[in-house]
């Protein structure tokens, strides 16, 4: 009986190691637990283990926060405004979440160079947004990490003036 419950337990565990486990997992559709079909009315669902912010007294009430229950930041959401809303926006805020090419808060441009094509490169006052081809992702690297002579331009910044060392700031995803 108790060979029986040895091979029993070594099959639960080959079976339980094949399994991917996507706590954290970012991909096209999908943060986490968080679906992009998800709806505002079911978060409390989704996020049973962690709390929920809604701010209702600024302007900001499309912004939902997400915290662990021991008051760590995951998630900020942002809502549509439609009649059923919806989260169109998530700005990811743990360094635990990465995408399905390993890319989180902790990886450099060099690691979004080798795992997208990118479409384009946007220049803003404090930073430059990266999106991706094919992808509902954007990085934004704060010009800080930029060369010298490009943190105080608004001119375009191609891909090749980048130090591959540049840290990401922001990690997001847009769902339409």
């Amino acid at each position: 009986m108790k060979k029986l419950g040895l091979v029993l337990g070594i099959c639960l565990l080959i079976i339980g190691c094949g399994e991917k486990d996507t706590t954290f997992l970012i991909t096209e559709k999908s943060v986490g637990s968080l679906l992009s079909e998800t709806t505002v009315a079911n978060l409390n669902q989704v996020f049973a283990q962690d709390s929920i912010s809604k701010d209702t007294a600024s302007s900001d009430s499309g912004k939902i926060k997400i915290y662990q229950k021991n008051g760590k930041h995951l998630l900020t959401l942002t809502s549509s405004s439609d009649s059923i809303p919806t989260i169109e926006n998530i700005r990811i805020f743990d360094n635990r979440y990465k995408t399905d090419k390993g890319i989180g808060l902790n990886s450099t441009f060099q690691d979004i160079q080798e795992n997208y094509s990118i479409k384009k490169i946007v220049t803003t006052i404090n930073s430059i947004v990266i999106f991706p081809k094919e992808s509902n992702l954007y990085f934004t690297i704060d010009k800080e990490e930029l060369p010298s002579n490009l943190r105080y331009t608004t001119s375009k910044v191609e891909a090749v003036q980048i130090p591959p060392t540049a840290k990401i700031k922001y990690l997001m995803l847009g769902w339409e």
